[in-house]
């Protein structure tokens, strides 16, 4: 039965069809045709997973994303960005870092991330004389910190799987995506300064510094408003996401007054498109989940990386050289649902706290989202920056090596995420 769906899912992603809709259909197929379960079984096995109180997060969260994003926030946290680090060298690119990273704790979402930010920022650097492929490659690259800041939304699916913590994650997820984003903005320092990029030469007052630090303020409290909440124990991660709403529509209302029923229906239609995306690839990888369990494929695989490779170390490793290979192939919330209990298994088995896992594991795949054949903010980056992919991947060089020393920190050095 397994090697009918593998095989399945296979040959229907070579027909180009739809991940989601490849692993429903190859589940399905294996389960009804190949097994004899009866089918409305395997329709259960689908819809199961939609009843889950924790995965009511998701979609609230992206639509507090949404609402403050669309609005004039956006515009406050670029403008914020741009006076701090603007005039330093490489600066235009430090600020698509900075506003990245206060961007990831609003969205939670890369692409998201990678089509607000880039829309806004990636023709700014190239009216200022920025080629457009070092934009799109900052763009694509920083964009992924949103997978690490809170809210995250591929560690909320870890830990849907995996039955870890969200609070947890989110807290330990903090320095790692911090350490992205200072080694990218030292990353454009050096760039900027080699190749002679222009700085902003417009200068601000302390004044005027104050005035803009104050209106992003709601912005910048949003991630700290939700770790506060997780982290006293206040609010489940689902009544933080119901509140993070609520927060949004507050300042969007009362703060920015920019707050109008076109925008609503906007966000409201966005978050019920993304949220049908990746619940799409959840109850599909709950019915793939089901056959490789049924067929005993995660503990199999645990025991063989026990026998062979032995030392824990060295299965960090084939881990992190495999999901570097899948990641370039499959989307992160569909590889974090059908490699999850895999590899909680193996780190079961050699005493790998599961919270490093799921940083391992977002950390990794996360570089999949910027690497060609199918990096999702790579393609967003390059089409709006309207560049080939080649050219952008060879000003991405310089990010992957930044983004491979942080994995290898949070593969290695536990202590800088577990405390």
């Amino acid at each position: 039965m397994t090697v009918h769906m593998i095989l399945g899912f296979i040959i229907f992603m070579l027909l180009a069809m739809p991940v989601g809709y490849s692993l429903v259909i190859s589940g399905w197929v294996a389960l009804s045709v190949f097994d004899s379960v009866p089918s409305s079984m395997a329709v259960m096995k689908i819809f199961q997973p939609t009843q889950s109180f924790p995965l009511l997060a998701i979609p609230f969260f992206i639509l507090s994303g949404s609402l403050m994003m669309s609005g004039k926030l956006g515009k406050k946290l670029v403008a914020l960005a741009s006076m701090l680090v603007g005039k330093y060298h490489g600066g235009l690119g430090q600020v698509t870092v900075v506003g990245s990273t206060i961007f990831g704790g609003v969205s939670g979402s890369a692409v998201a991330e990678a089509s607000a930010l880039g829309s806004m920022l990636i023709p700014w650097q190239k009216r200022e004389g920025y080629p457009g492929a070092f934009g799109a490659a900052v763009t694509a690259s920083s964009s992924v910190i949103a997978g690490l800041m809170p809210p995250s939304i591929p560690l909320i699916l870890f830990a849907v799987v995996s039955n870890t913590s969200i609070a947890s994650l989110f807290i330990a997820a903090v320095i790692p995506a911090l350490l992205l984003a200072g080694g990218m903005m030292i990353a454009c320092y050096v760039i900027g300064r080699r190749r002679g990029f222009p700085r902003l030469k417009e200068k601000h007052t302390r004044a005027e510094i104050r005035s803009t630090l104050l209106s992003a303020l709601p912005a910048l409290l949003m991630p700290v408003f939700i770790l506060v909440l997780l982290r006293a124990g206040i609010a489940t991660p689902t009544e933080v996401s119901i509140i993070a709403v609520a927060y949004a529509l507050v300042v969007s209302a009362l703060i920015y007054r920019d707050l109008t029923g076109t925008r609503v229906m906007a966000a409201l239609t966005s978050t019920v498109i993304t949220t049908g995306v990746v619940m799409l690839i959840i109850t599909a990888a709950n019915i793939i989940g089901y056959i490789l369990t049924s067929g005993g494929v995660p503990q199999a695989v645990a025991n063989w990386a026990l026998e062979y490779l032995q030392h824990p170390l060295l299965i960090i490793l084939a881990i992190n050289l495999m999901l570097l290979v899948i990641g370039m192939f499959l989307d992160l919330p569909a590889a974090i649902l059908l490699l999850g209990p895999t590899l909680v298994s193996i780190g079961n088995a050699i005493g790998l706290d599961l919270v490093q896992l799921g940083i391992m594991m977002c950390v990794n795949l996360s570089i999949g989202l910027f690497t060609p054949p199918i990096g999702t903010t790579l393609f967003v980056a390059s089409a709006i920056a309207k560049e080939k992919i080649g050219s952008v991947v060879k000003e991405l060089l310089p990010f992957y090596l930044v983004a491979l020393v942080v994995l290898l920190l949070v593969s290695y050095v536990p202590a800088l995420i577990i405390y």
